[in-house]
């Protein structure tokens, strides 16, 4: 998953406009790579930074004993990306954020961080405004290039057939499919916590049955029970020593 942010003066944004940036979905691959090469001439007046997040960060994030999920991810992503323009020099003043989650919500946690700047966050940023426009195609064309010059760690597995790596591809569905594996299910190109990879690993990869998921009809005890505090019934016999002598306690224990 690739995060990008672009940035230009305000003056400058109709000369933005005139490049052909729009929401990167919208356009073609040789036209976002055009649009970029154009953004790469013209860097005396626009420049974009770009966070590339791999398949195994996301799936060892969202799958730890303390989720950190995709939002989270996306909103603490941006707030580096602000940041580190912001400590390179550039003099920040206007911000416009394509929402993840509740638009409202994600302006006012912004707002918070970064009380001098005027910050926009909306649905559909990247068609509304075009340096959301030239952001997404820096990020939609560095993750195309991840994709397609992908080294796999593993061996075996051929990167050319994966597709668009989006669910609606049914290019992208074949390989998942035929390159799961019944045990470790899939390389680190895959993002395990992606919920198209769950439901082929649900159905195609061996099931694991854990201890603590057996019936308690088996009257198994639990290891836990071993640890529990027994409330004696009887007292405790004293020592023959103590009625010899005739001590009583004064105070129970």
């Amino acid at each position: 998953m690739v995060y990008g942010i672009a940035y230009c003066p305000i003056s400058k944004i109709p000369d933005i406009e005139a490049l052909g940036v729009a929401d990167s979905k919208q356009l073609k691959e040789s036209d976002r790579d055009e649009i970029l090469e154009k953004i790469h001439e013209n860097s005396e007046f626009v420049g974009y930074c770009v966070t590339v997040l791999s398949p195994n960060y996301l799936s060892t994030s969202m799958l730890g004993r303390e989720n950190y999920n995709l939002n989270a991810i996306s909103h603490d992503t941006a707030i580096s990306l602000l940041r580190n323009i912001i400590s390179k020099g550039v003099k920040v003043k206007d911000v416009y954020v394509d929402t993840v989650g509740p638009a409202d919500k994600y302006q006012a946690k912004l707002s918070a961080l970064f009380p001098t700047l005027n910050i926009t966050v909306a649905s559909k940023a990247d068609d509304k405004y075009p340096i959301c426009g030239a952001s997404s195609i820096c990020a939609k064309v560095c993750r195309d290039r991840c994709m397609n010059e992908w080294q796999f760690p593993e061996k075996g597995f051929d990167i050319s057939e994966s597709g668009c790596g989006y669910p609606s591809d049914p290019k992208t569905k074949k390989w998942l499919i035929d390159n799961v594996d019944e045990v470790f299910g899939f390389p680190q190109f895959v993002r395990f916590s992606w919920s198209t990879a769950e439901k082929i690993v649900d159905k195609h990869c061996a099931r694991v049955l854990w201890d603590d998921e057996e019936e308690e009809e088996e009257n198994i005890p639990k290891l836990n029970s071993f640890f529990k505090r027994v409330k004696k019934e009887t007292e405790i016999p004293r020592h023959r020593f103590y009625h010899e002598q005739g001590l009583t306690s004064l105070t129970g224990i």
